[in-house]
């Protein structure tokens, strides 16, 4: 099973351009409006997205709350300017890795956001996991930490592109059999770390007969992924890796970049304070990501076998959930998995949150 689970999520198809309209980035520096007084540290941004289109264009929005005015650069120019809430679409901005728009208020600091997803012609569920907003109004920085489905498709563009994103440690999240038929292509520089989430776990080693037995089979290794040994040393490995500055920017991928790596994306973004329901769209937004890709899939499978194969390409609430109920039947509390199952303290966590956090 576990074979042709790996075969049918590795699929790569184009990659969407449609975004999810989520709360995007924050970035680590604020910017004050001359001549007014305010809080350095506060962000008044409760809202605030970037959304590519395929034309090239972005759509911004914006919601400041106790503010008059916000002004939007990109590229050093004024590119939007409105009131406390507000959208606009921008178009003629030059080709970019990545096109940066910061989100200034009349006070309090600004946010350097874009589009959550990294294109790539390799991969299609590459993407930043920061610029999300916390139940402290603080926000996770951009640019730090990135997910992805399997990189072993990349190609020399999408290496160089990585390079020029500083991508300085990548951990795989896949078992022995998947690192040897599809090895990573890394890009240069970058150090390479085997984080196997099922190694030693008897997850997927028969293959579901309906699409009842596949949803139990993806619940029960979401399970495993926060109870098991493999998947308690993985995600130690991983926030190890993500609180040394050193390591930044930092990626972490397995098959389709949706479970495995869904709960670390889930892990980190708890631990940071995002609220659950943020970490829940984060999470579903791998089927977005990965639709055409599985949609191809699915067409190519006689309908019995589609609909037992579906569960396994899927999100739903229900696998992730099922994470979270182990943490709460394992541990007892969020913060008790992240101390006694990861082996962060409430020090570590402090740490984490200051390099991460904004506002």
């Amino acid at each position: 099973m576990k074979k042709a689970l790996l075969a049918a999520t590795v699929t790569v198809a184009a990659a969407l351009t449609t975004s999810l309209v989520v709360a995007p980035a924050a970035s680590a520096s604020g910017w004050e409006w001359p001549g007014r007084h305010h809080d350095r540290t506060s962000v008044p941004f409760t809202e605030a997205t970037v959304t590519a289109a395929a034309d090239g264009s972005y759509e911004l929005k914006w919601n400041a709350k106790g503010t008059r005015h916000v002004e939007i650069e990109a590229n050093g120019k004024v590119v939007a300017k409105g009131a406390a809430q507000g959208r606009a679409t921008v178009k003629g901005l030059p080709a970019a890795d990545r096109q940066w728009f910061d989100f200034k208020a009349d006070h309090g600091q600004g946010l350097h956001l874009a589009d959550r997803q990294i294109k790539l012609e390799g991969a299609v569920n590459f993407r930043d996991v920061g610029g999300y907003r916390t139940t402290t109004g603080q926000w996770v920085k951009m640019g730090e930490v990135y997910r992805s489905d399997a990189l072993n498709k990349l190609t020399g563009n999408d290496k160089a592109k990585l390079q020029r994103l500083r991508v300085k440690t990548v951990f795989d999240l896949r078992t022995q059999d998947e690192r040897t038929k599809d090895a990573d292509q890394v890009p240069a520089g970058a150090r390479y770390v085997v984080a196997d989430v099922f190694a030693g776990s008897g997850s997927f080693q028969t293959l579901p007969k309906s699409p009842d037995e596949a949803v139990q089979a993806m619940i029960g290794a979401e399970r495993s992924m926060v109870s098991g040994a493999g998947g308690k040393k993985a995600y130690t490995q991983v926030l190890d890796g993500v609180r040394d500055d050193r390591a930044h920017a930092v990626l972490f991928h397995c098959t389709a970049g949706k479970d495995r790596t869904g709960w670390a994306d889930a892990t980190l973004l708890t631990a940071l304070g995002v609220p659950r329901e943020t970490v829940l769209a984060d999470y579903l937004a791998s089927n977005d990501y990965r639709k055409a890709a599985n949609d191809a899939l699915l067409s190519h499978l006689p309908a019995a076998q589609a609909a037992v194969y579906k569960p396994l390409l899927d999100v739903r609430p229900e696998y992730l959930n099922a994470g979270f109920d182990e943490v709460k039947a394992t541990y007892g509390s969020f913060d008790r998995y992240l101390k006694d199952g990861l082996g962060i303290d409430s020090r570590e966590l402090r740490e984490l949150k200051r390099d991460l956090l904004v506002g």
